[in-house]
C-alpha cells in the first residue's frame, strides 16, 4: 500500500513541477512580448527560401490586383524592407506577411485588414493572448504546413488492396486461433509481409510528418483564436475548422512522435509499432490521409490564411506603435501624388521630403550621391506599403491605387549571353507593354539606357518616357542627362533636382527635393577631392568647357 502512495506522490510532484515550469515559461514569454512591442526583431535569421514559399506557390496570383515582380523586389530591396517591418510571432505569419507585401489585393480587403490591425492596437489583452497562442507555431517546422497546401501530392499506393486483404486475413486467423492454435502460426509470414509494407511506406510518412504535426498545432491554435470575441466577430464563421477536425484523428495518429532516447519509452514505442504493423494501421491510415489532404487542401489553406492574417495584423499593429512617423494613405482616382514628410524606411535619420504633383510625372536630376535613386525608391516603397499594409512612412500620402514597376538595377547576363544594353531593352519593353493596362501604373526608373552612347540614350529615353506617361500612369525617373529636361518639359514632366554645396572643401548634401532644372555638376569636383592627378583635373575641366559651349 505504501508503494502505491509513493508512486502517486511522485506523479503529483511531476505534474506540479511541469505545471510550474509551463507557467514560468509563459510568464517569461509574455514579458518578452510586452517589451518587444513596437520594436523590430533583433538578431533573427531570415531564410527567404522558406519565407517566400507560399508567395511563390499560391494560386491567388491570378486574382490579385498586382504582383510585385522579382525585378522590382530586387530594385527596391524588398527583402530588407521585410526584415524591418516583420514583427510576426509565428512562421506562418511570416510567410503570409511576405506574401502580402508582394501581392496587392483589392482596396476592400486592405481596409478590412486595417480594421483587424486596429483591434490589436486598442486591445492589449487580445494582442498578448493571440501572440501567446501563435507562439506555438514559431518553430521552423511550421514553414512545412505550406507544403500540405501547394506541394505536389504523393500518389496513393497501388498495393493498398493487399494491405486491406492481409489485415482482414490477420483478424480472421486470430479469431480462429482460439479454436485452432495452428492458425496463429500463419500470422508470421503475413506479419513479415506487413513489415515490408510498413517500412517501405515510412519514407512517404516522413515526407509529410512535419507538415502533419504542424497541421495539428495550427488547428489547436486557430480554435483558441476563434474563441476571442473580436476575432470571431471580424471573421464571422470558421467552416474550415470543423472540416479539418474531421481528419484530426488520422493526422494525430500519423504525427505521433516520442523521444526514443528513453529506454522505457522506446519499449512502449516498439509495442505500438508492432501493433501498427500487425494490422497495417499506419499504411492504411496514411493512404486515407492522402485522400483527406486532397479533398481538404482548400480548408487547410483557409486555416493558413486565417492564422497568417491575424499574425500579420499584429505585426502591422506593432509597426504602427513603433513611434516612427507613419500615416494612413488616401487613395484618389485622379492622376495626383501628394506627400508630406515622406522618408525611405530603411535610411536611418532620412531627410523627409514633400511633393505635390497633379497630372504630371517627375524628371529628377541631381549631383552624384545627392539622393536621386533613394528618393524614387522611397516613392515606390511607400506606394507598395500603402497598398499592402495601409500605411506609409510619411505625414501625408495621397495617390492613386497603383501597379508598381521599376527599372533601377540592370546587369548583363553572362550565362544567357545578354549584354547590359539588351537587358535594359527587354526590361523597358515589359514596362511599355503593361503601360497599356487600364489601372494606373507607377513607373520608377533610374538612368535609362546607361548601356549605350549619349545621343541614342537621350533620344531613346525621351521616346520611352513620353510613351509611359500616358493615361493615368505616373513616371518617376532619375537621370544625369540634363538634356532630357528640355526635351520633356512639354511632355507633362515636372522638373526637380537634388544638389550639393561646398563648405571648406567639403561637399555637403541637404537631400532636399527642389523644383526646377539642375544647374551644377560635381563629378570632376569629387575626383579632385579624392586627389586625382592635377593634369587629369585640368584636362577634364577644359573638355567640359568645350562641350558645354559647343
Amino acid at each position: 500500500m505504501n508503494w502505491i502512495l509513493g508512486v502517486c506522490f511522485i506523479l503529483v510532484l511531476i505534474f506540479l513541477v511541469n505545471n510550474y515550469s509551463k507557467k514560468k515559461k509563459l510568464f517569461k514569454l509574455k514579458n518578452e512580448l510586452l517589451s518587444n512591442w513596437g520594436k523590430p526583431k533583433d538578431g533573427t535569421y531570415y531564410n527567404f527560401s522558406s519565407i517566400g514559399k507560399y508567395f511563390e506557390n499560391n494560386a491567388y496570383k491570378k486574382e490579385a490586383f498586382h504582383i510585385v515582380s522579382e525585378k522590382t523586389e530586387q530594385d527596391l530591396d524588398l527583402n530588407a524592407l521585410f526584415k524591418f517591418i516583420d514583427r510576426t510571432t509565428s512562421k506562418i505569419g511570416q510567410q503570409y506577411l511576405y506574401f502580402k507585401l508582394r501581392t496587392i489585393g483589392p482596396i476592400e480587403s486592405l481596409l478590412k485588414f486595417d480594421v483587424l490591425t486596429e483591434h490589436f492596437i486598442k486591445d492589449k489583452t487580445l494582442r498578448i493572448q493571440s501572440q501567446l497562442n501563435l507562439s506555438r507555431l514559431e518553430s521552423r517546422n511550421a514553414y512545412d504546413l505550406e507544403r500540405l497546401i501547394n506541394e505536389e501530392q504523393i500518389e496513393k499506393s497501388k498495393l493498398l488492396w493487399l494491405a486491406y486483404s492481409l489485415t482482414a486475413i490477420t483478424v480472421l486467423l486470430m479469431c480462429f486461433g482460439f479454436y485452432q492454435p495452428i492458425c496463429f502460426f500463419f500470422i508470421i509470414p503475413i506479419y513479415i509481409t506487413n513489415l515490408i509494407l510498413h517500412f517501405s511506406n515510412k519514407k512517404n510518412v516522413s515526407h509529410y510528418l512535419s507538415g502533419i504535426n504542424q497541421l495539428s498545432i495550427a488547428l489547436k491554435t486557430a480554435k483558441k483564436l476563434t474563441g476571442f470575441e473580436k476575432i470571431k466577430k471580424h471573421y464571422g464563421k470558421f467552416p474550415f475548422i470543423r472540416k479539418i477536425e474531421a481528419i484530426k484523428l488520422r493526422t494525430e495518429f500519423l504525427g505521433f512522435n516520442v523521444d526514443l532516447s528513453n529506454e522505457y519509452v522506446f519499449a512502449i514505442w516498439m509495442m505500438i509499432e508492432s501493433f501498427k504493423i500487425l494490422f497495417n494501421l499506419e499504411y492504411i491510415l496514411f493512404n486515407s490521409f492522402l485522400d483527406a489532404i486532397k479533398h481538404r487542401k482548400g480548408d487547410i489553406e483557409a486555416l493558413f490564411l486565417f492564422l497568417g492574417e491575424v499574425d500579420s495584423a499584429i505585426s502591422t499593429a506593432s509597426l504602427k506603435c513603433s513611434g516612427l512617423t507613419l500615416c494612413t494613405p488616401d487613395f484618389v482616382s485622379v492622376k495626383r501624388i501628394s506627400v508630406m514628410g515622406m522618408v525611405h524606411p530603411l535610411i536611418e535619420d532620412c531627410i523627409p521630403n514633400d511633393l505635390d504633383m497633379i497630372n504630371k510625372s517627375m524628371l529628377l536630376t541631381g549631383s552624384n550621391m545627392s539622393g536621386k535613386t533613394t528618393f524614387i525608391r522611397a516613392v515606390a516603397l511607400n506606394g507598395i506599403l500603402a497598398q499592402t499594409l495601409n500605411l506609409c512612412f510619411a505625414k501625408r500620402y495621397k495617390a492613386p491605387f497603383f501597379k508598381v514597376y521599376s527599372s533601377i538595377r540592370i546587369s548583363d547576363d553572362v550565362l544567357e549571353n545578354t549584354s547590359y544594353y539588351l537587358e535594359e531593352v527587354l526590361t523597358l519593353k515589359q514596362l511599355i507593354d503593361v503601360s497599356k493596362d487600364a489601372p494606373p501604373c507607377l513607373f520608377v526608373l533610374d538612368e535609362i539606357f546607361k548601356g549605350t552612347n549619349t545621343v541614342e540614350r537621350i533620344s531613346g529615353g525621351q521616346g520611352i518616357l513620353s510613351y509611359l506617361n500616358k493615361n493615368n500612369n505616373m513616371v518617376f525617373v532619375s537621370t544625369h542627362d540634363i538634356e532630357l529636361t528640355d526635351l520633356l518639359k512639354n511632355e507633362d514632366y515636372e522638373l526637380f533636382h537634388f544638389c550639393e554645396k561646398m563648405e571648406n572643401d567639403n561637399m555637403m548634401f541637404d537631400h532636399k527635393l527642389k523644383q526646377g532644372k539642375l544647374t551644377t555638376r560635381n563629378a570632376i569636383k569629387i575626383m579632385e577631392l579624392y586627389d586625382y592627378p592635377e593634369s587629369i583635373i585640368i584636362d577634364a575641366k577644359k573638355t567640359l568647357t568645350t562641350l558645354t559651349h559647343a
